[in-house]
């Protein structure tokens, strides 16, 4: 986690995602998926970015599984993917690349770097952890501008969401151990909602 000030104060985003997290620790599975897309929409509009994404990291693939954009923004659709290694995502998640650009084009980590299969000019990218310890992929927000204002708090707050969505994948996990994982299993295939846990490592 990151360290925060003596004076840190929480604003409305972080009191909603924290509430969500104290919910969700002991409420039904129900209750987490409807939160997982709400933070995203919050996450993008708090912070001001074209799109959020929550990716899985799947036989060498990144698979995007939920995607928030704005209008007009959207150049990523769920079940789209890309080859893993080539992605921003598995070099953050491997020490290659920091968690936040503010200026994809002057940042000596990415200046030098070929460019995404879609513009980015500023990003923040945290891993989802599951409750095993392995990683599941990321949650990435990205707009095509620089963003001279994302700060450390802001990182954050993606952390915290990423928290939330490993609940939810953990949730869908459980499920499908359960007696009747097979039955919800297709009903999740049904509606384009797959979330199947892997390693990264």
């Amino acid at each position: 986690m990151l360290p925060l000030d003596n004076d840190y104060a929480p604003d409305a985003f972080e009191v909603r995602v924290s509430e969500l997290l104290v919910a969700t620790a002991e409420a039904s599975d129900e209750l987490i998926d409807r939160s997982v897309p709400e933070v995203l929409r919050l996450l993008r509009e708090h912070m001001q970015m074209d799109v959020v994404f929550v990716s899985e990291f799947v036989d060498g693939r990144r698979v995007y599984r939920r995607v928030e954009a704005a209008p007009g923004k959207q150049v990523i659709e769920p079940g789209q993917s890309d080859p893993l290694e080539l992605s921003y995502c598995q070099r953050v998640v491997d020490g290659r690349l920091p968690p936040m650009v503010r200026n994809l084009a002057t940042d000596p980590a990415t200046a030098r770097l070929p460019q995404p299969p879609f513009p980015v000019g500023s990003y923040l990218s945290v891993p989802v952890v599951l409750n095993d310890g392995s990683v599941y992929g990321t949650l990435c927000c990205f707009s095509a501008a620089a963003n001279e204002s994302l700060s450390q708090r802001d990182l954050k707050k993606l952390e915290m969401s990423a928290q939330l969505a490993a609940r939810q994948i953990d949730a869908k996990a459980r499920e499908r151990q359960s007696p009747f994982g097979e039955s919800q299993q297709s009903d999740d295939l049904a509606a384009g909602g797959e979330t199947r846990v892997r390693s990264a490592r």
